[in-house]
């Protein structure tokens, strides 16, 4: 079936309309709500070397931050390992194999830390 497409997307008064909440986007409601990842409880920590042609990352799941408080603390986690590393789809992935600096680093947080995988 297709997409619900009968929505306002301009308004000569309001201009640009939000699809989401038909809304002007100035005072759209469902991006100002912070979304944070379901998940257990537990933030999981893990090397992953698949499709990456044998270079290892950590990837970190289950972390219970908003999109925009998720982003400056992934930054913290990188300068404190000296790494690049990106966030997709609310999965952390931070180069190379940091796994218990992060363990460490995310307890001192105050969240259940377990590793996850080998």
């Amino acid at each position: 079936m297709g997409r619900n497409n009968h929505g306002l997307v301009y308004s000569s008064e309001q201009g640009r309309m939000c699809p989401g909440c038909n809304q002007p986007v100035k005072k759209c409601l469902c991006r100002k709500s912070p979304k944070t990842a379901p998940g257990d409880g537990i933030v999981r920590v893990q090397r992953e070397t698949k499709g990456r042609k044998g270079k290892g990352v950590t990837l970190i799941s289950g972390v219970p931050l908003a999109e925009a408080e998720l982003k400056t603390f992934v930054k913290k986690l990188k300068q404190r390992c000296g790494a690049g590393g990106a966030v997709k789809n609310g999965l952390i992935e931070i180069q190379g194999d940091h796994r218990d600096l992060l363990v460490e680093e995310l307890k001192k947080e105050g969240w259940t830390v377990k590793k996850a995988g080998g």
